[in-house]
């Protein structure tokens, strides 16, 4: 019984660890899209609850940019204006209203106030995606006084693709304000999160090449500590099958002497016919050795 009542309290601890791993796991996920959605958690996309699931994504592509600031000063006769934007944040800390793109005048003597016109605010967002570029636009701003129908203004902010920098190049384009509706303010922008991501692709020779080094490395690196840990080789012996690679090398480089040599080689000797002129005196035999003294 005792060892039962161990055994059952093994497993319920063991399982206990195992619920504690999967609990972890799950936090850490459930964590990381909470962190993921904050990014963008701001802006919010024109459409209600049925945003498109593409639109969505390229909101996710501005994640890089949140809350980054850009301030550009436009001189125009009526006066100085600046223009402040915030990706998916609002440019007024206290008593914001939703602002994310934020036009103001300065004053022209002490006595005048600074004038602030919401361009477009951030709670009604849309997103258009294009090979390298994305267009964010803010609308809901302040209503025009006399133009464009007194319609809501609304900021476009053209962002292109530029691999050297993750934001910069603010810049307003036109306040487009001549027609009956549908007026607009555009800017301009570069970002590396508007570039279309990078494809690699192997070709069939670059694996196999890759692969070829790769062998050829482990049987080296192998072969070496084989022989030096296991068969106790010093020097030149350490090389994995030495003996035959020199072997191997000796063959090459016969081969390469019977092909490549400039050396002339030496011609057989041909034979001719032997006649009474061609033959040389011969030398006189003496055999006085053979008589007897």
């Amino acid at each position: 019984m005792t060892r039962v009542v161990t055994r059952k309290y093994m497993y319920q601890r063991n399982s206990g660890a195992g619920m504690g791993t999967v609990r972890w796991c799950v936090y850490l996920v459930v964590l990381s899209a909470m962190v993921a959605a904050d990014l963008v958690n701001d802006c919010v996309l024109v459409g209600g609850e049925q945003k498109s699931a593409i639109d969505q994504a390229v909101l996710a592509k501005l994640a890089p940019l949140k809350n980054k600031r850009f301030e550009i000063e436009i001189q125009e006769d009526t006066g100085t204006y600046t223009y402040t934007f915030v990706v998916c944040g609002k440019v007024l800390t206290n008593g914001s209203t939703n602002e994310g793109l934020l036009q103001t005048k300065k004053p022209a003597s002490t006595t005048e106030k600074e004038n602030n016109i919401v361009i477009g605010r951030i709670n009604e967002t849309h997103v258009i995606n294009g090979t390298d570029w994305i267009l964010l636009s803010y609308r809901g701003g302040d209503k025009y006084d006399n133009h464009c129908g007194s319609e809501p203004r609304k900021a476009m902010i053209m962002i292109s693709c530029n691999k050297n920098t993750l934001a910069d190049g603010f810049m307003a384009i036109k306040e487009e304000r001549s027609k009956s509706n549908e007026c607009f303010y555009l800017f301009e922008m570069d970002s590396s999160v508007a570039c279309p991501p990078e494809e690699s692709h192997l070709s069939v020779g670059s694996i196999l090449l890759i692969v070829f080094v790769v062998l050829i490395a482990v049987y080296l690196i192998g072969g070496f500590l084989y022989q030096r840990f296991v068969v106790g080789a010093k020097g030149m012996e350490q090389f994995p099958n030495i003996t035959f690679w020199q072997e191997f090398g000796n063959l090459v480089a016969d081969g390469c002497d019977f092909t490549c040599r400039s050396r002339p080689r030496s011609t057989d000797t041909t034979y001719r016919g032997v006649g009474d002129d061609q033959l040389g005196e011969e030398p006189e035999e003496r055999d006085d050795h053979l008589l007897p003294m």
